[in-house]
């Protein structure tokens, strides 16, 4: 059995800057554009000279989408006219932005780079018939999902009612994560629902049955958006403001890849990847003042702190009924709104987190500012598959 990763990262990697586009629906402007104004803005936040960049990491263009672009990276890096000492690809859904930062930081340890772009962008299309077949397709095993007409709020409330059986979490703690989310989004001036006003669990049970235990209101808001962190060595970054977010530890997992073959429809890998990023980190969850937790369904939150240790099997949902996550809370999740407040930009989602938490550490955040000497950040991909945990800090290792 492998032991955890403890080494300490050299150079001291921390995100420098961080910047998101406001989410909402760009009909206007095309992917690869998202991805030039995201990169300008971080560009423009960091306040340093494009030559002293020398790393770039993206994700194949439209990678949700029948014809990805899967040498896109390198059509921003010559757009930017870098050097670039380190360059890639990746891809992993909604985890690819948590890997982007610890390979950054891999990178930025080893010596191979001082300063790496990490960006994601897109479109979550709109599901006319031969979208949603495509998106399906992408998500579903061939043979044993998506004969049978599978769509994904349906694979993802398998999950949610095993997890529901085995815990006895009821659709009234589901709703109660969409309320605290709703709860941050009205902190939040660019979440697509801060003029919305507060929701009730009573409201989120009332809203429209999507697929058994979701409703309307426990899902996430499909929209068009992109976000960019600058990860840099501690020299730099101190260069570029007087408290960046450093990278303290990370964990990932890479377990099944369709819901068909999960064990028992039991979740696995949130927990190994969270315990690699404590181990890594010399922190434990009592350490962790706020956690970004990746909601594309309400039910996601509750499996993750509990799996991450934060809260005791069967109790996350005490944790959002009794307003400890919400503003005013001693534990809050997701201060920005969630994907399920804020926005849900496909898989460039994944950045979401990774921005707020940052800028939390960062102390940049004005309307929803809380205690945040450490913050946890996990992202998933596929159909909970690929698992990324990271721990910022305001102090370096």
């Amino acid at each position: 059995m492998p032991t955890d990763v403890t080494f300490p990262l050299r150079n001291a990697p921390a995100i420098a800057a961080a910047v998101e586009l406001r989410p909402g629906r760009y009909p206007d402007i095309g992917t690869h554009q998202l991805y030039r104004n995201v990169i300008s803005a971080l560009i423009a936040e960091a306040g340093i000279s494009v030559d002293r960049i020398d790393g770039l990491l993206a994700p194949p263009r439209e990678m949700g989408g029948p014809h990805p672009d899967t040498f896109f990276h390198e059509k921003l890096v010559e757009e930017l006219d870098i050097t670039a000492r380190f360059a890639m690809m990746i891809n992993a859904g909604g985890a690819t932005y948590g890997y982007m930062v610890q390979q950054a930081s891999l990178a930025i340890s080893a010596g191979m780079a001082d300063a790496v772009i990490c960006v994601g962008a897109g479109k979550f299309e709109k599901m006319a018939p031969d979208v949603a077949a495509q998106m399906v397709r992408n998500a579903c095993q061939e043979d044993f999902e998506f004969l049978h007409g599978a769509v994904i709020p349906g694979l993802y409330a398998q999950y949610a009612t095993r997890y529901m059986y085995d815990t006895g979490t009821t659709a009234e703690d589901l709703a109660a994560v969409s309320v605290a989310a709703r709860a941050w989004a009205l902190r939040n001036p660019d979440a697509i629902t801060h003029s919305k006003g507060p929701i009730t669990v009573d409201e989120v049970l009332a809203s429209r049955m999507i697929a058994s235990p979701f409703h309307y209101l426990d899902c996430s808001i499909p929209c068009d958006g992109g976000g960019a962190v600058l990860v840099a060595s501690g020299d730099l970054a101190r260069e570029i403001t007087d408290q960046p977010a450093y990278v303290l530890g990370f964990g990932q997992h890479h377990g099944h890849g369709y819901v068909s073959q999960s064990p028992d429809l039991r979740i696995a890998g949130i927990a190994e990847s969270g315990r690699a990023a404590f181990a890594m980190s010399g922190r434990t969850p009592q350490d962790i003042d706020h956690a970004q937790l990746y909601d594309a369904f309400s039910f996601a939150p509750l499996v993750q702190l509990e799996h991450l240790g934060f809260a005791e099997s069967s109790s996350a949902g005490d944790w959002f009924r009794s307003g400890r996550t919400s503003p005013g809370g001693d534990f809050p999740v997701n201060t920005y709104g969630g994907l399920i407040g804020y926005g849900h930009s496909g898989d460039a989602s994944g950045m979401s987190m990774i921005v707020e938490g940052a800028n939390q550490v960062m102390g940049k955040v004005t309307d929803r500012q809380v205690a945040a000497d450490t913050a946890l950040i996990h992202t998933y991909g596929g159909m909970m598959a690929e698992h990324s945990t990271l721990v910022l800090g305001r102090e370096s290792s």
